[in-house]
């Protein structure tokens, strides 16, 4: 069976890609392939669980400079698919490519990069812009995670030779049973704080709400640099008894099942994995219609509600919204969402990565 290597940042981390690299590596290690995870720095401890046959390693164990480590980490990777006779390289951040490019080349090894950003975004690194054209050229596949993602790659570069395929993350949970409830006046959010993510325009969109529903509240899923500056936002703008900072967490199944519905308000995503696990509960979701993945997955007034990108207004009424549904409009909600997640189910989405890999 061949040998499949995912290289990421790192393993470590707790984030949704890494969440989803680990789900489709397991599915693929239930399969028979051979599967190793190599992470660029400190990576040799998975955050989430991992099949037992799944090999893990670290090309460094910090945090590694793209100037000075270039050269060495294009090395290293080489000498280790070599060694290991890997036959897929799984490229998990496009930025990556700047090292696996020149590192697999002359090489017969398939060499597939997956996006988890959308295009628009490259955080301010050049690195990643050079990636992503690399990546173009160089590798024989490109994953990204949504359709509008696909468009905007073929639109953004010129001469494209690998295959671009758009190819959803799964959700990590299985479908549950309808148990949402408006009774438990609870708002969810989860992701990193992180500007990113955009908990300063939910706190103050929900300084405006609460006034409203003072038995409600928000429960904040997740750590970031932005922690401190967030809990003092709250506390001057009055809110900080209404909204919990919960953390991070590594069972997450509590929170979901003790929510009301679920609120994202990024800046910009990728296919946001927050939205697929809130919807596999029933929770209808508040999102920003952000560049790119909600409106892919939310559709409006059917199993949640879009809003438009950084609209605070909007949030604001939004939310209102929803709280206020009755509980025949709030059960039809949340048993669409239930409906729709069972498209990002891992056996579906595990059949297009075999029909790339195979």
């Amino acid at each position: 069976m061949k040998k499949i290597c995912f290289l990421i940042g790192n393993l470590n981390n707790s984030g949704g890609t890494e969440r989803v690299t680990t789900l489709i590596a397991n599915a693929l290690a239930k399969k028979n392939y051979q599967v190793s995870i190599l992470s660029l720095a400190d990576g040799r401890q998975s955050f989430f669980e991992l099949e037992p046959d799944i090999k893990t390693y670290s090309l460094y164990p910090e945090k590694i400079s793209f100037k000075k480590k270039f050269l060495g980490a294009v090395w290293r990777i080489r000498r280790f698919v070599t060694q290991n006779q890997i036959d897929i390289l799984v490229v998990v951040d496009s930025i990556s490519c700047v090292f696996t490019v020149p590192a697999l080349f002359g090489l017969k090894v398939k060499h597939i990069c997956w996006e988890h950003f959308n295009f628009k975004v490259n955080l301010g690194v050049k690195y990643r812009d050079i990636g992503r054209k690399w990546a173009a050229k160089y590798c024989d596949y490109v994953v990204t995670l949504t359709k509008r993602d696909k468009e905007l790659w073929e639109q953004g570069i010129k001469n494209i030779k690998a295959k671009i395929i758009p190819i959803a993350n799964p959700s990590p949970f299985e479908v549950q049973e309808n148990i949402s409830s408006l009774d438990y006046k609870t708002i969810l959010c989860v992701g990193r704080l992180t500007y990113q993510k955009g908990f300063d325009l939910l706190i103050t969109a929900w300084a405006r709400v609460a006034q409203q529903v003072p038995d409600w509240k928000i429960v904040i899923v997740g750590s970031g640099e932005d922690e401190q500056m967030l809990k003092q936002m709250a506390k001057s703008l009055g809110v900080d008894d209404s909204i919990i900072f919960a953390g991070q967490q590594k069972n997450m199944s509590t929170f979901y099942r003790q929510a009301s519905f679920f609120c994202m308000s990024s800046r910009f995503e990728g296919l946001p994995m927050v939205l697929l696990e809130a919807q596999s509960y029933g929770l209808p979701i508040v999102a920003f219609d952000c560049d790119t993945g909600p409106a892919e997955i939310v559709q409006h007034n059917i199993n949640g509600l879009l809003v438009e990108s950084g609209n605070i207004n909007g949030l604001t009424n939004s939310l209102l919204e929803l709280i206020h549904l009755s509980n025949i409009q709030y059960e039809k909600m949340s048993s669409n969402a239930v409906e729709n997640s069972v498209r990002y189910s891992v056996n579906p989405i595990l059949k297009q990565w075999l029909s790339i890999i195979k």
